[in-house]
């Protein structure tokens, strides 16, 4: 003998804070090439030891960075990294 239970209805939330899309459409999210600490990277490629990319991705470095565009969000951190270094010389 089965059971059927009727579950109480979900509320929706929506989250405005998500990030978009950036893949390009062929399902594979992970196709950026993702800024880190030099020496950190070399270590991590010789070790196999997971890597913290600028944005927060977590990876271990595998493959020819140049074969794929940088991660945006990378990018942007580090402008903003070096704007902050350029203005605290003029001061």
């Amino acid at each position: 003998m089965s059971e059927t239970e009727v579950l109480p209805e979900q509320d929706t939330r929506v989250r405005e804070d998500t990030k978009p899309d950036l893949s390009h459409g062929d399902g594979d999210h992970e196709r950026f090439a993702h800024y880190a600490i030099k020496d950190k990277i070399t270590e991590s490629s010789v070790m196999g030891t997971p890597l913290i990319a600028l944005c927060g991705k977590v990876w271990v470095p595998s493959r020819d960075p140049k074969r794929y565009p940088v991660c945006p969000t990378c990018k942007e951190i580090l402008e903003e990294l070096r704007s902050r270094e350029g203005s605290e010389g003029d001061t």
